[in-house]
């Protein structure tokens, strides 16, 4: 990953993901089409802990390696709360291969004295996980018809293959996976659709 994109991340990132798409050749007109649909673009995805990118984002992660970008990501902590660092940075390794992150392109930054500064690279477009009330939340797929009305940005949702890749790709958070966390993966509209705001 490039020293540029890590300059990018801003201290909002511990309480949610962002996701900041750009061109590699520098191709994009518009700041808002973020190489979204060029195949060869780059994304990175920041998260706060082991396990977001498959609770929060897998349909983005899918929807980006689905349209061929090289997709990176960068996560604030270990989890090591529990003391489970190092079991909980495997299972993050593990579960970004399910969704096509290479490990060479996963990075993690276990700091909490770490605040960078919140300036995006020329040609960059940042987004954030567009968040939902409760009911909406569990609905799941009932939930397509809304986020195809509500959506202004861009929308990611998984078809039935992929969906079993995000199941899948959970799965590998072992010491994560509480009784309430199986409702999530079965219920959740996050492991099913994504969607994304521009910042």
């Amino acid at each position: 990953m490039e020293v540029e994109a890590l300059l990018c991340v801003v201290v909002a990132v511990l309480a949610c993901g962002l996701l900041w798409v750009w061109d590699s050749a520098g191709r994009m007109e518009t700041p808002r089409q973020a190489g979204l649909l060029e195949v060869g673009s780059r994304a990175l995805l920041v998260i706060a802990h082991p396990d977001d990118e498959a609770m929060f984002f897998a349909p983005t992660v899918l929807g980006l390696v689905r349209l061929k970008h090289q997709v990176s990501l960068l996560c604030f902590s270990a989890g090591n709360y529990y003391n489970q660092g190092e079991i909980r940075k495997k299972e993050l390794l593990q579960s970004c291969d399910v969704l096509g992150i290479p490990s060479s392109c996963v990075m993690i930054i276990d700091n909490r004295a770490l605040h960078l500064e919140g300036k995006f690279p020329e040609g960059c477009s940042v987004l954030t996980l567009q968040s939902v009330n409760v009911l909406r939340k569990y609905l799941s797929l009932l939930d397509l018809p809304w986020s195809l009305l509500c959506t202004k940005d861009v929308l990611f949702v998984l078809t039935s293959e992929e969906v079993v890749q995000a199941k899948k790709a959970m799965s590998c958070h072992r010491s994560q996976l509480l009784w309430f966390r199986h409702l999530y993966v079965l219920f959740s509209r996050y492991m099913r659709i994504n969607s994304l705001q521009f910042l």
